[in-house]
C-alpha cells in the first residue's frame, strides 16, 4: 500500500495498475456540468497536480464535513479529461473504463486514472476531514468541491504507460467456467 500526498507530481508516471495507494491532501470534485461549465468558461483554479474525483457529494450529516460521496462513471467526463490533463492535472478518481483517447491523453500528460470502489460512498465519505465548494455554487451536488481527504483507498486502474486493469483482469476470471 503506497501512502501518497496531493499535490501529486512526477511520480505517478512510476505507478503500475493494481498499485493500493492512500491518498491524502486536497482533492476536488467535478461531475459533467461542471466540466461542461469549465470547457465553455475556462478553468476556476489551477488544475496542476491535483486530483480530480468524479463525484457529487450528499449532504453532511451533523457532525461530519460531508455525506456519502462515491465515485461516478467516468465515461460521462472522457470528452473532457484530456482538457484537465493539459492544465497539468495528475489523477483522476472514479468508476469504469476510459476512452482509448483518454488513455492516449494519460500517456502524453503524465496522468493516473484511479479507481474508488463503487457502492462505498459512505466509506469513502469518512476520508474526508474538510469540505467546501470551490467553484460553481449554482451547481449544488454537482459544484466542483474541494475536500481534504485522509488515507483514502484507491487502485490505480490505468497507469501513465497505458497498464489498464478493465483490460489485463477481465480473462483471468473468464477461464475455468464459474456459474
Amino acid at each position: 500500500m503506497r501512502e501518497v500526498t496531493t499535490p501529486l507530481g512526477p511520480e505517478v508516471e512510476s505507478w503500475q495498475a493494481g498499485d493500493r495507494i492512500l491518498l491524502s491532501g486536497v482533492i476536488y470534485t467535478a461531475r459533467d456540468a461542471a466540466h461542461q461549465r469549465m470547457a465553455q468558461e475556462g478553468m476556476p483554479l489551477p488544475w496542476q497536480g491535483q486530483a480530480v474525483y468524479y463525484a457529487g457529494p450528499s449532504p453532511a450529516p451533523p457532525g461530519r464535513p460531508i455525506g456519502s460521496v462515491g465515485p461516478t462513471t467516468s465515461g460521462r467526463m472522457d470528452a473532457f479529461a484530456p482538457l484537465l490533463m493539459a492544465q497539468g492535472l495528475r489523477a483522476m478518481i472514479g468508476k469504469g473504463e476510459r476512452a482509448d483517447s483518454v488513455v492516449e491523453a494519460m500517456r502524453k500528460y503524465g496522468c493516473v486514472y484511479l479507481a474508488a470502489i463503487g457502492g462505498a460512498g459512505a466509506l469513502l465519505g469518512e476520508c474526508v476531514k474538510e469540505a467546501e465548494i470551490a467553484a460553481y455554487p449554482d451547481l449544488g451536488p454537482e459544484a466542483v468541491w474541494r475536500l481534504v481527504v485522509e488515507k483514502m483507498p484507491l487502485v490505480v486502474a490505468i497507469d501513465c504507460q497505458g497498464g489498464n486493469l478493465y483490460q489485463s483482469e477481465p480473462p483471468k476470471y473468464r477461464k475455468g467456467g464459474g456459474c
